[in-house]
């Protein structure tokens, strides 16, 4: 279902305007300590905060605890170098989904043209080890509470509007993602189309439809954690350990197309649903693994490129950079689906989105 503006942007603005009512009444010591330290941020939007946010001003991590997924998740938020010497300027909001394996923790996440921005504010949220960014079907499993889409939408964004100096409008707003967060960010976009003004896919999980079977299946080998046996005695660290084994039909129902059983998997198809994205800025990258298949970019390539035919069929504007295997594409990437190659597409994708963002103001 697709949403309007949902009702908290009004809460989230007035409160934002009394925080930062607050923050202009301190007095100078006060506020010079602050300059130093991570902005505070006061609970809210059914998340509470554990223990106090640790990091620089600019690059910290705040941790929650909600009732929609199970267990204490970090935020990693991004500030711009000037966000402490500019108390009435307002930003536009980057919302990057990482990977699965990943945690907000990792500081690492913090890539370098994320960092480098001065219009901009990155954040960051957990998305769980195989959280796939959606309310999963089955809330009962070992892996408990897993309402990712309803963590994000309704708590993570009014949060960081609540809390921080944003833009908080549609056109001040973008959502991007790597891997799994790739299909994540195409899933929020399409889903709730009134939130975004740009989104984009690093090597996503762009197609789950009948056609790429491959991805459904990385999809159910995250979800019965096929290769926790193979991490031995660095597990549960071991970045093929994804947590409780759970069923295949956990997330989206049954993946196998018999007797259409796997129309859930069809409804949150990114490839097949790009028609919901008019007027929405969209970017897609995708290496091709140096043509090894076994390197998962070798099979994301295809994925974005039938994620292109339905733009090219809908005639909508897109940025479509496919790095083959990865020659010229910055001094690390080799094509397939590593941090060398991500790096580089946010080299050229933030002096884009903070065009938009420009563009729009």
């Amino acid at each position: 279902m697709r949403s309007v503006l949902p009702s908290w942007l009004l809460r989230a603005k007035a409160a934002a305007t009394a925080m930062a009512a607050a923050v202009l009444m301190m007095g100078s010591p006060s506020a010079q300590a602050a300059d130093s330290a991570p902005p505070p941020m006061a609970d809210g939007f059914g998340l509470t905060q554990a223990g106090a946010a640790t990091g620089t001003a600019t690059n910290f991590v705040v941790t929650v605890n909600t009732g929609q997924v199970a267990g204490p998740h970090r935020i990693r938020i991004l500030l711009p170098s000037d966000y402490a010497a500019e108390p009435t300027k307002r930003y536009p909001v980057f919302y990057l989904l990482h990977g699965a394996s990943d945690d907000p923790g990792n500081p690492y996440l913090a890539y370098p043209a994320l960092t480098a921005s001065k219009s901009m504010i990155t954040v960051i949220p957990d998305g769980g080890k195989r959280g796939w960014y959606t309310n999963w079907l089955d809330q009962k499993t070992a892996a408990g509470a897993q309402n990712w889409e309803n963590f994000h939408i309704n708590q993570v964004i009014p949060f960081i509007d609540a809390n921080l100096r944003t833009l908080a409008t549609k056109q001040g707003r973008a959502v991007g993602g790597i891997s799994m967060g790739g299909f994540g960010a195409l899933h929020y976009a399409q889903n709730h189309p009134g939130l975004f003004s740009q989104v984009a896919s690093f090597s996503g999980a762009s197609d789950f439809s009948v056609d790429h079977l491959v991805m459904r299946a990385a999809v159910v080998a995250t979800l019965t954690n096929v290769g926790a046996p193979l991490c031995g005695s660095s597990s549960p660290d071991c970045a093929l350990n994804f947590g409780p084994t759970v069923s295949s039909d956990a997330v989206f129902g049954s993946p196998y197309p018999v007797l259409n059983a796997d129309w859930r998997w069809n409804a949150v198809d990114p490839s097949t649903h790009m028609g919901v994205l008019a007027g929405m800025g969209i970017a897609l990258y995708t290496g091709n693994g140096a043509g090894n298949p076994s390197d998962a970019e070798f099979w994301v390539q295809s994925a974005a490129q039938h994620v292109k035919d339905r733009l090219d069929a809908l005639k909508y504007p897109y940025h479509f950079v496919d790095y083959g295997n990865g020659a010229g594409w910055g001094n690390a990437c080799k094509g397939g689906h590593t941090y060398g190659c991500w790096a580089q597409d946010l080299v050229d994708y933030v002096p884009r989105l903070e065009a938009a963002f420009a563009a729009a103001s």
